[in-house]
């Protein structure tokens, strides 16, 4: 009757489908009802400590036992969490560290670390003449010979003559500083005679054999340079603003604080 039923699609193709699986089962005997993995499941924290660490939680909760795959399973999940965590802090920091300078679809509007030079410029040209002018007033104060003083000229003539003794101290100085130096010589540079010289370039890092072979530059084999990525606290709060998780978290108050 199986033979003869319409829908039975297998019989139809001439598929037995009690020998397929007899012939499966007689190849993959060992291997059915078996679990295979690629590596080791090798917990990511230490098992011990964070077992106890759970049973301390348990036993508030009323639980007295706590089987091994459930440290396991904490720990791959925190694995999973930090690697989450890792992965988006590093994309935020990739962003702030972006530089759009060379890219032909951006134009520059304003440059604010130009403008903080020109005011600082600005700044100490104000001060500048405002020492001039109470360096020429206190000039004339000491060159002033009246015989009746009142205690403001008095005052201005001790400035003034402060001011001369400082002048002179700092003038001193940078002749005994230039003497010293001339005295010292030209600093000589120090020659690298190595035969293992560790050559830092533009595009990675090379160690070049010397005289060995009587090769040149081209004997040196280059390495790339690993880029590193360092995130800053400023990345990880940005991180927790945005989590839902994390938005409203004593963490992140606390991090605003620092």
């Amino acid at each position: 009757r199986d033979d003869d039923d319409i829908n039975d699609v297998a019989s139809m193709a001439g598929v037995n489908l009690n020998e397929e699986s007899a012939r499966i089962m007689a190849t993959n005997s060992d291997l059915v009802g078996t679990q295979i993995q690629s590596c080791k499941d090798e917990p990511f924290l230490a098992a011990i400590p964070l077992h106890k660490r759970i049973l301390e939680t348990a036993k508030k909760l009323g639980i007295t036992d706590v089987p091994a795959e459930v440290v396991t399973f904490i720990s791959h999940a925190t694995q999973s969490r930090l690697r989450t965590v890792i992965e988006k802090v590093t994309v935020i920091t990739q962003h702030r560290m972006e530089s759009y300078k060379d890219d032909e679809w951006y134009e520059q509007a304003t440059d604010v670390r130009s403008q903080l030079k020109f005011f600082e410029q600005l700044e100490r040209l104000e001060k500048q003449r405002k020492d001039e002018q109470e360096r020429e007033i206190l000039l004339k104060a000491a060159k002033s010979r009246s015989r009746q003083e009142d205690p403001e000229q008095a005052r201005l003539k001790q400035k003034a003559k402060e001011m001369q003794q400082q002048e002179l101290a700092q003038m001193r100085q940078r002749d005994a500083n230039l003497t010293a130096l001339a005295a010292i010589g030209p600093r000589k540079k120090r020659k690298l005679d190595s035969p293992g010289l560790l050559a830092v370039g533009a595009e990675g890092l090379g160690v070049c054999g010397g005289s060995q072979g009587g090769a040149g530059p081209a004997a040196c084999r280059q390495y790339p340079r690993q880029k590193i990525t360092r995130v800053n606290l400023r990345d990880f709060i940005f991180y927790m603003e945005q989590e839902r998780e994390t938005s409203r978290s004593l963490l992140l108050y606390r991090a605003l604080l620092k």
